[in-house]
């Protein structure tokens, strides 16, 4: 099970999930999904995520089971 942290690091930059949306080329929806843990990014998506917002994908998503 992995938690993240999607949405507090996109707070922190300001962004709306929108925004972070369409810079991402995903729907709004994608992104709720992946910030309320219904749905697991891609390899791919995580990365532009990770460096979009500065951080590293261990920054973004933690094995809660650790």
């Amino acid at each position: 099970m992995l938690k993240n942290n999607v949405r507090e690091f996109r707070k922190e930059q300001g962004l709306r999930q929108e925004d972070f949306a369409r810079e991402l080329g995903v729907s709004r929806q994608t992104i709720i999904a992946i910030e309320n843990g219904r749905y697991y990014p891609t390899l791919g998506l995580a990365l532009r995520m990770a460096k979009f917002l500065g951080v590293t994908v261990e920054d973004l998503f933690l094995d809660a089971e650790r």
